[in-house]
């Protein structure tokens, strides 16, 4: 089992992409979702994958179910008021990567959970980034 991974939208959709037969279409996310020992997904995420999955509401259902079981690896994270202006404090910081409170929402529960490693493909904006006190540490991008 690897270590807990904080999930960010694209990567938590390519982790659940399936063919028609059921075959995982990006098999390397996918092992991220099956081998870490927490997935921590915030709840902007939630709403951000929703927003894609709109036209694939079985889809949607499943993962709202698996994420909300008490017998899985999920964890639904709200983000505090202190996020949110972390969020903002980071997309100001960084601001010609435009980052969005999406993404800085990702950053910085990761950055208060002290869980750098973030399921995503988004590696531009997400490697570019430095979090911490001294904003010196590096996430790790997953897979």
């Amino acid at each position: 089992m690897i270590p807990p991974v904080v999930a960010d939208t694209g990567g938590l959709l390519r982790a659940l992409a399936c063919t028609a037969g059921g075959t995982p279409t990006f098999p390397e996310y996918e092992h991220v979702l099956t081998s870490a020992s927490l997935i921590i997904v915030p709840a902007l995420v939630l709403a951000e994958v929703d927003y894609f999955l709109r036209e694939n509401r079985q889809a949607m259902r499943k993962l709202v179910a698996e994420i909300f079981d008490p017998g899985t690896r999920y964890e639904y994270e709200i983000p505090l008021p202190s996020d949110i202006v972390r969020a903002l404090e980071l997309d100001a910081r960084f601001k010609t990567l435009r980052l969005g409170l999406v993404d800085g929402t990702v950053i910085a529960v990761a950055e208060r959970r002290r869980v750098y490693r973030v399921l995503t493909t988004d590696r531009r904006d997400f490697g570019a980034i430095r979090v911490g006190p001294r904003l010196g540490r590096a996430l790790e991008l997953l897979p």
